[in-house]
């Protein structure tokens, strides 16, 4: 038996056409809440009982706000329920935040977090003890350098001992 239990072909209603609001009716519809709500709290002046509720407080008028507890059914609106998965942002101010980073607030921080961390402390330890020539790279990188230095003296003299029988050449 086909599917939809045999009443004929499904229908796939995806192809119809959309209604989109102009901006007309919109502003019709707008125009016709804002009176409304003028009336509301015209009314609710005349009777006195918006006068303690503060302008722009939603759609609610002051006698709907009033009667707000005798909309609800049963008792679910008095139980309050936490989610224990939901993580709460807690603000903290801003003492107890220096006082944190004082103190050292690494037990806070995820395994990655404490590991780039560990990682940049290693990098800078490396760099200082590398400028002092304690390293075996640097160590290595000296006796290099010295070497270079060595054969360009070398070269220097070489070429000015040229540069000078060249001369004496000219002179005899």
């Amino acid at each position: 038996m086909p599917r939809g239990g045999g009443r004929g072909p499904k229908k796939n209603y995806k192809g119809r056409s959309r209604h989109f609001t102009d901006e007309e009716t919109l502003k019709e519809q707008l125009s016709k809440e804002e009176r409304e709500k003028q009336w509301r709290k015209q009314r609710g002046d005349d009777e006195g009982a918006e006068g303690d509720i503060p302008e722009g407080s939603g759609s609610e008028s002051g006698s709907e706000s009033d009667s707000d507890d005798d909309k609800h059914k049963g008792v679910s609106h008095l139980i309050e329920i936490e989610n224990p998965n939901r993580a709460l942002k807690k603000n903290k101010k801003l003492d107890q935040l220096d006082k944190e980073g004082a103190t050292g607030s690494s037990s806070q921080l995820s395994r990655k977090e404490r590991e780039e961390i560990e990682k940049q402390q290693a990098k800078e330890r490396y760099q200082k003890m590398h400028m002092e020539g304690k390293t075996e790279e640097a160590r290595n990188d000296l006796a290099r350098l010295a070497l270079i230095r060595k054969q360009r003296e070398e070269a220097a003299k070489k070429r000015e001992e040229e540069r000078l029988a060249k001369e004496a050449a000219k002179k005899s």
